[in-house]
């Protein structure tokens, strides 16, 4: 069996206290850093939480959507590690409007889908049998990424921002009809 002493004054043990105390509200400010919302989800003064469905459809009236109290869908997806085509093509929509979604590779989401009731459509007429829908891709009550889309034939898929009223079309974010 092994003893060992040790003597120190008041001011050491205060110097040791300091420093542990220090290292600790360090620490402590690590986690809550990792805990926030990721800075890829930058997009300005908008907030990024999603943690239920008056969060969610509090985020996309930031960008002037209307959307159906219910969501039309909510599912879990899994955004895999490598990106094809379609994935990649998602992304750049994603890059374009402050998120990133390399950064959960391989990570689950859930993907919150509703009926915008408010989108302008050509000529300024809306469409009005429920084709328009907004997704929010969701990981841990907060929005990585999404898509405002159409489901109909000759659809399309931009970010949440809302086109200009008077294009025919949403602008240089168009991609085909295809989601994450």
């Amino acid at each position: 069996m092994f003893i060992y002493a040790v003597k120190s004054s008041k001011k050491k043990l205060a110097v040791i206290g300091i420093a542990v105390a220090a290292l600790i509200a360090l620490l402590i400010l690590i986690l809550v850093r990792a805990g926030a919302a990721p800075s890829s989800a930058n997009t300005g003064e908008a907030s990024v939480r999603a943690g239920n469905d008056e969060e969610r459809i509090a985020f996309l009236s930031q960008y002037g959507w209307d959307v159906a109290e219910d969501p039309v869908r909510v599912e879990e997806v899994l955004i895999p590690e490598e990106f094809d085509d379609v994935y990649t093509q998602y992304n750049e929509i994603q890059l374009r409007q402050g998120f990133d979604l390399t950064q959960y590779k391989g990570c689950r989401a859930k993907r919150w889908t509703y009926t915008v009731l408010n989108y302008p459509g050509e000529n300024g007429v809306q469409p009005t049998d429920g084709s328009i829908r907004a997704n929010l891709l969701v990981y841990d009550g907060v929005v990585i990424g999404g898509d405002v889309c159409s489901v109909a034939l000759d659809g399309f898929m931009h970010g949440f921002e809302r086109p200009d009223a008077a294009a025919q079309a949403p602008a240089a974010e168009t991609a085909p009809a295809q989601s994450a």
